[in-house]
């Protein structure tokens, strides 16, 4: 998975699709997120257990474990094969599992007749209903943000014809399983399993080309995952 995504409907719209019935702790406005070029190190919405309700908390995108600090920039995505493993996520795997809520994602893919030109791609659901990517956590409850808070999505090999965009995919949970996930009271080997085996296949989603300008950090706004004129829309 490459390292933009984009969320810009209200935290209400991804709430009523994940828990229309669940309490949410704290406040958040109803106004459009509107962060069509997420990147890393930006601080955005994320949904996770709290209490017996869910807290909508904006934490930065990556983290790592306070003796990888500084070796290295925090990586933003797990690699689910490894990740329950691996010491690297054991102080997040398996308390620290939230969601990040979004309308799609973006890969770049080479230009077989000049590798150093790409193309980018916006990656959504068919059917434009809200993304939950699985992911992990750390979060500090307090007024200001804490240095040690960040979070990583979940990633796994890609499948069917997503291979030819890349080979790795964020893991999409379905709203069913989005809320088994971040539901305290799921077992690690169950939170395993849907990690593991429940993530949306390829055939839900669709994909098409989209403008270069989402290669700057600095571009937000509608027009950076409408279709690029001209380019035809779908999944091929």
């Amino acid at each position: 998975m490459c390292g933009r995504y984009s969320i810009y409907e209200s935290m209400d719209h991804y709430l009523k699709e994940l828990a229309p019935r669940q309490l949410v702790i704290n406040g958040y406005d109803l106004w459009p997120v509107e962060q069509y070029n997420v990147a890393p190190s930006t601080r955005v919405q994320i949904i996770r257990p709290a209490g017996k309700g869910l807290s909508v908390d904006k934490v930065k995108w990556g983290w790592a474990p306070f003796w990888a600090k500084g070796k290295r920039p925090d990586p933003i995505n797990a690699r689910v094969e490894t990740l329950m493993t691996g010491k690297f996520f054991n102080q997040l795997w398996p308390d620290g599992r939230v969601l990040a809520p979004a309308n799609g994602w973006f890969e770049w893919v080479k230009d077989s007749n000049d590798p150093k030109k790409k193309q980018p791609y916006f990656i959504t659901l068919k059917e434009q209903t809200p993304m939950f990517f699985a992911g992990l956590a750390e979060v500090h409850e307090g007024l200001e943000p804490d240095e040690r808070d960040g979070f990583v999505i979940i990633t796994a090999a890609s499948d069917e014809g997503m291979v030819d965009i890349h080979d790795r995919k964020p893991i999409v949970l379905a709203p069913e399983h989005a809320r088994e996930w971040i539901d305290p009271e799921t077992s690690a080997e169950r939170a395993k399993e849907i990690a593991m085996g429940h993530c949306r296949p390829a055939t839900d989603f669709h994909w098409y080309k989209v403008s270069k300008a989402v290669g700057s950090v600095r571009n937000q706004g509608p027009e950076l995952v409408e279709p690029l004129a001209g380019a035809s829309d779908g999944d091929e």
